[in-house]
C-alpha cells in the first residue's frame, strides 16, 4: 500500500491508496452522506450569523429560526422528507445540489462557473516543442483512463475512510449539453461502443483525432505526434468562424443557438464528435506577454477562457467536461466543467500527468499507415453567423471585466503554521478575514470548500469563514492598545474555531447543503419557500462576497475561476511547504472591489502574522 498525504478542507490527512479490481464498485466500500439533525444546523446557521449581522436583526431572525424548528412545525415535516429520500436513494443532496448549482444556472461557464488549472511553464517556446508536449500529454491522460477501465487506479482514503471515486469514470466522454431552462450532463462513454477519439483544436478548427489503433491498443506517443503535424499543416488560416465562442454564452442564448445550428445535418455531425469525445485538446498560440511579472496572471487567464476573441478564445468548447490546453510558449493547463468534475480527481489526474511526462516514450510506433484525422465542418448561416457575432462580442466585454491577479508568495509556506501547530488552511482562512476586513471594513460572507466524497455520490459542502472568534481577532488585530499576547491568544482561537468547522463538515454536518436541501424539499412538495429562506439574513449570508478554495496538489500549479457575485472576489490557493501560490480575482465593474488591492494586502497581513508568531529579533 502505497501512502500519500492529501490536504481537505486545511486538516492534513493521510490518502491511503491500494488497487481497485475491475469488479469492485467505485462506491460500495462508502457509507451514505448522513442527514444533520435538524436542531444542529438551525443553531449552526445562528451562529454563523452573529458575525455578520447586528443584533436587532439577528433578534428577528432567531425568531423565525426558531418557528421553523419547533417539534411538529414545517422544518420537522421537511427533515422527515429528507430522511426517507436518504434511505431511498444514493445520495439525498448530491443530484439535487448540481441541478440547482450548475445545471440550472444561466451563467455563462467561462469566469463564472468552469476552474482552470495553470501549471509550471515548460521549457520551450516553439510549435514543434508543444507538439511534442501534447503527444506526452495524451498519451499521459490516456494511460489515467487505461487505469480507470482496468481497475488499477489507486483508491484513495482520507483518515483512514475510504473516499467515492464514481466521479473518475465520468470525466472522459462526457459534456454539459444546453437547454431552455436548464442544463443536463451526457456520458457516452458508458455506451456499448465507447468513443475512441478526442477533439484537438487549433485556429478555431475542430478535428476528430482517434487515439486508439484498430486492434484497440492506444497509440504511442509517436503516432500521436504524426497526426497532431498533419492537424497543424491542416490548419493554418485564422479566418475561420471561431464555433467554440458560442459555448461561452449565456446558457439560455447558447441554448437557443444549439438548436439553430443542429437543425443543419453537418453540424450536428461535427457538434456530437466534439461531445462524445474523450476530452479536447487546444493548442494555443503564445499568451501575449507584457512583463515576468504578469505573465503568471497571464497564463492563468489564458487556461480560464482564452484571452479574449483575437486571441485564443476560439479554441475552447466550454460544455466539455476535460478541456487540455498547450499553448506554443510552454504554458499549459487545464479547464473543466464542474457539474462532472471537481478538484481533488482532477489534482490526481494532473498529479498522474506529470509524473508520466517525467518517463521516456515506453514503446515504439508500429508501422501501420494512420487514418487521416477528420476535419469538423461546419455549415453557418446568416442567423448562426449572426450568433457568433453577439458571443464574441459578450465573451469580450466578460474578459475585459476580469481582474486576474496570480502571485507567489514565497516567504512561507505551510510548514509555518505546522510549526506552531495551526491548520495550514484554518491559518490562511483567517488571515483571509483579516486581509477583507482591512481592504472594506467589514467582515462578509465567506466560503471555503470542503469534499465529502467520503460519502457515497457525495460531492462538496461549504466551510463558512466568518466566526465569531475570526471577528474578535480582526477587531483587536490593528488596534495597538492589544497586547502582542493576547493578539496571538485571539488568533489560535480564530484558527481552531476554523478547524472544528471543517472537521465537522467532514463529518457530513455542515449546514449549507442541508438548509439547500430543506428549501428544495419544500419546492418539490409544491409548498410555499419557508420564511427562513425568504428572511433578507438568508440572502446576505449567501451572498459570498469572498469565495474561496484549497486546491493542494504536488506541483506549483494554481487554480483560478471568478467571483460570485458582482461586488465579490474569489481567492484560490496551493499551499507547498515553503511557499503558496495565490490567484485572485474581482471584476473591474465594481468600484469597491479590486484584486491588486485585496491580493496586496493578503501579502502584508500574512508577512504580520508571520511576525506575530515568530517575533523579529
Amino acid at each position: 500500500m502505497i501512502l500519500r498525504k492529501l490536504q481537505s478542507g486545511g486538516c492534513r490527512t493521510w490518502l491511503s491508496r491500494v488497487s481497485l479490481r475491475p469488479e469492485v464498485c467505485f462506491f460500495s466500500s462508502v457509507p451514505p452522506q448522513p442527514v444533520p439533525p435538524l436542531a444542529q444546523t438551525l443553531q449552526g446557521y445562528l451562529r454563523a450569523l452573529e458575525p455578520l449581522l447586528p443584533p436587532e436583526e439577528l433578534t428577528h431572525t432567531r425568531r423565525i429560526v426558531q418557528e421553523f424548528g419547533r417539534p411538529g412545525g414545517l422544518g420537522s415535516k421537511l427533515q422527515e422528507a429528507l430522511e426517507r429520500r436518504a434511505r431511498l436513494s444514493k445520495n439525498w443532496i448530491s443530484d439535487r445540489w448540481v441541478q440547482w448549482a450548475y445545471l440550472e444556472s444561466r451563467q455563462p461557464l467561462p469566469v463564472h462557473s468552469n476552474p482552470a488549472i495553470s501549471l509550471p511553464r515548460r521549457d520551450y517556446n516553439d510549435w514543434r516543442s508543444q507538439l511534442v508536449f501534447a503527444s506526452k500529454l495524451i498519451a499521459a491522460v490516456l494511460d489515467f483512463k487505461a487505469k480507470i477501465n482496468t481497475g488499477q487506479l489507486p483508491a484513495e482514503s482520507m483518515r483512514g475512510m475510504p473516499l467515492c471515486m464514481e466521479l473518475y469514470p465520468l470525466l472522459f466522454s462526457s459534456c454539459r449539453i444546453p437547454g431552455p431552462k436548464h442544463d443536463y450532463i451526457a456520458h457516452y462513454g458508458r455506451s456499448r461502443r465507447s468513443p475512441t477519439h478526442i477533439t484537438v483544436v487549433r485556429n478555431y478548427q475542430f478535428f476528430q483525432l482517434d487515439v486508439y489503433n484498430s486492434d484497440g491498443s492506444r497509440m504511442t506517443e509517436s503516432q500521436i505526434h504524426a497526426q497532431l503535424l498533419r492537424i497543424r499543416s491542416q490548419s493554418w488560416k485564422t479566418d475561420k468562424e471561431p464555433m467554440g465562442i458560442l459555448t461561452s454564452e449565456h446558457r439560455h442564448t447558447w441554448g437557443a443557438a444549439y438548436n439553430r445550428l443542429l437543425r443543419d445535418k453537418l453540424n450536428q455531425e461535427s457538434v456530437r464528435l466534439i461531445e462524445t469525445g474523450l476530452f479536447s485538446l487546444c493548442l494555443d498560440s503564445p499568451v501575449m506577454r507584457i512583463s515576468d511579472e504578469k505573465y503568471a496572471s497571464r497564463k492563468a487567464a489564458q487556461v480560464l477562457h482564452g484571452g479574449g476573441t483575437f486571441s485564443n478564445s476560439g479554441n475552447r468548447w466550454f460544455d466539455k467536461t476535460l478541456q487540455f490546453v498547450v499553448g506554443e510558449d510552454g504554458s499549459w493547463g487545464l479547464l473543466y466543467e464542474q457539474a462532472t468534475a471537481e478538484g481533488p480527481p482532477i489534482a490526481t489526474l494532473l498529479h498522474h500527468i506529470l509524473e508520466y511526462c517525467e518517463k521516456p516514450d515506453p514503446k515504439r510506433a508500429p508501422l501501420v499507415p494512420l487514418p487521416m484525422p477528420k476535419k469538423l465542418y461546419f455549415h453557418i448561416d446568416r442567423e448562426i453567423k449572426r450568433d457568433i457575432e453577439h458571443a464574441k462580442q459578450n465573451l469580450d466585454i466578460l474578459i475585459n471585466d476580469l481582474d486576474v491577479h496570480v502571485f507567489n508568495f514565497k516567504r512561507f509556506g505551510k510548514e509555518l503554521p505546522k510549526q506552531h501547530k495551526l491548520s495550514p488552511n484554518s491559518f490562511i482562512q483567517v488571515a483571509l478575514q483579516l486581509t477583507y476586513y482591512r481592504v472594506h471594513n467589514e467582515v462578509c460572507p465567506t466560503f471555503d470548500i470542503a469534499s465529502q466524497r467520503m460519502f457515497r455520490g457525495g460531492r462538496t459542502e461549504f466551510i463558512r469563514s466568518p466566526t465569531n472568534q475570526a471577528l474578535k481577532f480582526v477587531l483587536a488585530f490593528d488596534d495597538p492598545t492589544v497586547s502582542r499576547e493576547a493578539k496571538l491568544e485571539l488568533f489560535r482561537e480564530a484558527v481552531d474555531a476554523y478547524t472544528a468547522l471543517t472537521k465537522q463538515a467532514l463529518k457530513g454536518h455542515g449546514i449549507d447543503r442541508h438548509l439547500l436541501g430543506l428549501k428544495l424539499q419544500a419546492i418539490e412538495e409544491g409548498l410555499s419557500i419557508p420564511k427562513v429562506f425568504m428572511d433578507t439574513a438568508y440572502g446576505l449570508a449567501t451572498h459570498w462576497k469572498l469565495r474561496t478554495g484549497q486546491v493542494p496538489a504536488n506541483t506549483d500549479s494554481v487554480m483560478c475561476f471568478g467571483p460570485l457575485v458582482p461586488d465579490g472576489y474569489a481567492v484560490c490557493y496551493n499551499p507547498q511547504a515553503d511557499h503558496v501560490h495565490f490567484s485572485v480575482t474581482a471584476f473591474n465593474c465594481c468600484e469597491e472591489t479590486n484584486a491588486e488591492t485585496l491580493a496586496r494586502t493578503l501579502k502584508e497581513t500574512l508577512c504580520e502574522l508571520q511576525d506575530l508568531l515568530q517575533p523579529p529579533v
